[in-house]
């Protein structure tokens, strides 16, 4: 088994339910569609009652023809029969269409749910976990659910007929019915012990599919890296193993529900050998006509079929429970992002205070083992030092995107935790440094910072980014689609378009996570313009590689090891001829024009003197 189990291991979150846990929930779905339960409960009813009057009425019917067999008794019986089994097949209907509906409704509710919690987790949450897999959850998963409630519903309907059938065939004979029941239990043993290998097949299976779905929505989104690298071949061969690890799943899962059948069906063959042995006997003590043990017998094909059917539902029914633990597993993953409490937050001055702030993404390394800065409203700050300074995991702590472990991170004086989360982020407004946008246009890209916005207002926001000169160079304006991800723009459009998504918000607090890192000049002049507007009386804190973007912050903060070593303005950490020195002489001195003239710690003095004289 270890071949098919190989690579199919189970997410941190999920976690196993027993079946009776599983039932309670399904049914908790169930619980608002009561009335159409019940009319589905009542159209299976009539359904058997039908169903079981086929046999009975052939039964009287051959007892009447063989006293008065005349053409009009012949007609009638064959119109009685024609009759219970259009109405049989009217009341089916009946039920498949109230269910459809309800399972519609039910697998619609269970997708809002399942959705809701998903885009509710913190982001650490889908760092531990690939997309994928989280959406295979979301959309196959949810999917299969319903097949949980079509079993049930055609196990109410077998059970009802069985019940419906025994009591007529006591009738005909007590004890060969006694016998026919006796069959029951070892019908019933056989198909509870699939019952544990059949949750397992088919929880495999579909792990192997989310690892599939996870695979091919990696190799779309990184197609280019892949063309670029020529490595076509390498996902090709990916895909074929994880594939061929879905047959072999695929294929276990399939023999082990398909087995049931052939299994009930031999002893089911033995129980109707035994009751023709049986039948014999009676005929010949004559306990029973040949015409009533053949009409026996004949009950018997329609008593063994649903009997069947209910014997082999539990291993059936696993395949929907299996998908039901899945879904519910990602419902029930506790975030660990937790807010203490909902205080309403309709506006901010914009101070912000961390206090001896301890954060790490896992247990084996601290990020930032004991963090303490205050940032008055209004203020620039400017975070500086080498990858792995701590400087993103500010930002990240400050959206509220992950849960520090320790210390406080205060929010105009009040414990970030205790604020409504929601209602916190309209106050802040973050541009990455690879912005992500929506399909659609332009101009729906930046009403995403103000939903409701009107077409005035996501002008005004865009024509205040550089003058609204970029607009130009789009091909519709503001009209213009973005593509998937917005790969229609250039990465500069794009963060233009994500700084007038930001103006348009308004926010107190105004985030900027290396948004010059990588254009050209041009674009960065346009986006140096964009962001004067932008962080003009907003608490502002920068991450920025780019000398025009931190020189001019009311202060620089420079870390190391998630530690503050440093801090200051620009031409007074350069003055101390330190960390801030070093960092400045390696990473932004070349961006300027007049780099190869000066040192370094002439370099300022030296430009603000060429700009006074107009150079």
């Amino acid at each position: 088994m270890g071949f098919i189990m190989d690579g199919l291991d189970t997410e941190a979150y999920d976690r196993t339910y027993s079946d009776s846990e599983l039932l309670r929930r399904i049914i908790g779905y169930f619980r608002p569609h009561t009335r159409q339960m019940i009319l589905i409960a009542i159209a299976i009813t009539l359904n058997a009652a039908a169903g079981t009057g086929g046999p009975i009425i052939i039964s009287e019917a051959l007892d009447i023809v063989a006293q008065d067999p005349t053409t009009g008794i012949i007609m009638l019986m064959t119109g009685a029969v024609l009759l219970l089994g259009a109405t049989a097949w009217g009341f089916n209907y009946i039920r498949q269409l109230i269910s459809a509906r309800v399972v519609g409704d039910v697998v619609l509710k269970l997708r809002e749910d399942v959705f809701n919690a998903t885009i509710g987790h913190d982001l650490s949450f889908y760092d531990e976990h690939p997309s994928g897999k989280i959406v295979s959850r979301v959309t196959s998963d949810t999917q299969d659910f319903s097949e949980v409630v079509n079993l049930s519903t055609n196990l109410i309907s077998q059970v009802l007929l069985v019940l419906l059938l025994t009591i007529w065939l006591f009738t005909i004979n007590f004890w060969l019915t006694l016998l026919l029941l006796a069959f029951a239990p070892i019908a019933i043993a056989i198909a509870l012990s699939f019952r544990r290998i059949a949750r397992r097949v088919t929880l495999d299976a579909r792990r192997v599919t989310a690892t599939i779905n996870a695979q091919i929505q990696e190799s779309i989104s990184g197609i280019m890296v892949a063309k670029s690298f020529r490595q076509e071949g390498a996902i090709h061969t990916t895909f074929v193993q994880n594939n061929q690890q879905g047959y072999k799943a695929g294929l276990r899962r399939g023999l082990t529900l398909n087995t049931i059948f052939p299994i009930l069906g031999a002893s089911s063959g033995l129980g109707v050998a035994a009751l023709i042995y049986a039948g014999g006997l009676t005929i010949r003590n004559d306990l029973v006509t040949p015409g009533e043990w053949y009409l026996f017998m004949q009950s018997v094909g329609f008593f063994w079929f649903p009997l069947i059917n209910i014997a082999s539902f539990w291993s059936q029914f696993q395949d929907g429970l299996s998908a039901s633990e899945r879904v519910f597993a990602l419902v029930d993953a506790e975030p660990k992002v937790v807010q203490v409490d909902a205080e309403p937050v309709d506006a901010l001055q914009g101070q912000i205070k961390f206090q001896q702030l301890r954060f790490s993404y896992t247990d084996a390394e601290i990020v930032l083992p004991d963090f303490s800065l205050t940032i008055a409203p209004r203020e620039t700050i400017a975070l500086v030092g080498h990858t792995g300074a701590g400087k993103s995991s500010i930002i990240k702590l400050l959206t509220r995107f992950y849960e520090f472990q320790g210390g406080e991170l205060l929010i105009d004086g009040r414990d970030i935790r205790s604020l409504d989360l929601s209602r916190y982020r309209q106050h802040i407004g973050l541009v990455s440094q690879t912005p992500f946008l929506f399909s659609g246009s332009v101009a729906d890209n930046i009403c995403y910072g103000l939903p409701g916005a009107t077409e005035a207002q996501v002008r005004q926001a865009a024509m205040g980014i550089s003058q609204g000169d970029w607009l130009a160079d789009l091909s519709h304006g503001l009209e213009t689609e973005v593509g998937e991800r917005g790969a229609n723009l250039s990465l500069g459009q794009r963060q233009l378009a994500a700084l007038a998504r930001v103006l348009l918000k308004d926010p107190a607090i105004f985030i900027l996570d290396e948004a010059t890192a990588s254009v050209d000049p041009f674009t960065e002049a346009q986006i140096q313009e964009g962001l004067d507007v932008v962080m003009r009386d907003r608490t502002t804190i920068v991450i920025a590689h780019r000398l025009s973007t931190i020189k001019n912050a009311d202060r620089i903060i420079v870390m190391d090891h998630g530690r503050i070593i440093e801090e200051g303005t620009h031409q007074s950490l350069l003055d101390q001829g330190g960390h801030y020195a070093e960092l400045y002489n390696t990473y932004f001195r070349h961006q300027s024009p007049y780099a190869e003239e000066y040192t370094p710690w002439q370099l300022d003095s030296a430009i603000e003197e060429l700009d006074a004289a107009g150079e």
